[in-house]
């Protein structure tokens, strides 16, 4: 029943010390986890990104008109069926359209803002910001629509 705790294997005893062998700390990275990571954080930003420009809900009207080509990233202002005014997808007022858009202006913007108004919202509303923009100095207007589709 009992065991003997007395001298084990070949070490040389209980008080044997490994002598002459000292092990330096490793001072390398291991880059594998580091890489894991940063290969998930990737795969998260890539199904992400799409989801975070869906923009201002609203139902556009049809039209025959051909898609225009856009490299940059335009200005979007849009008018809801409740008649709220969305500058990109941050809610403002009629007045705050002026200052915000001369502010845009400052950095340099000179493209095209798209104006988009929902087939329900009034058509006086989408005028008065037709004519804040313009008075803003913005001259190149475009309305989006939807292309009609042939039934």
């Amino acid at each position: 029943m009992g065991m003997s705790m007395g001298q084990t294997g070949g070490r040389g005893g209980r008080g044997h010390r490994r002598r002459g062998r000292h092990h330096a700390l490793v001072s390398e990275i291991n880059v594998t986890p580091f890489v894991d990571v940063m290969l998930v954080l990737l795969i998260i930003f890539m199904v992400a990104a799409p989801l975070l420009t869906v923009g201002v809900p609203i139902e556009l009207p049809e039209t025959q008109a051909r898609a225009l080509n856009a490299e940059t990233q335009p200005i979007t202002v849009s008018v809801n069926q409740e008649g709220q005014i969305f500058l990109q997808e941050t809610e403002i007022t009629l007045e705050e359209i002026v200052p915000k858009l001369q502010a845009i202006a400052q950095t340099g913007y000179e493209e095209r803002i798209f104006v988009r108004g929902d087939r329900a919202a009034d058509y006086g509303t989408v005028m008065r910001v037709m004519a804040r923009i313009s008075s803003a100095g913005y001259r190149n207007l475009g309305l989006v629509t939807l292309q009609e589709q042939d039934s």
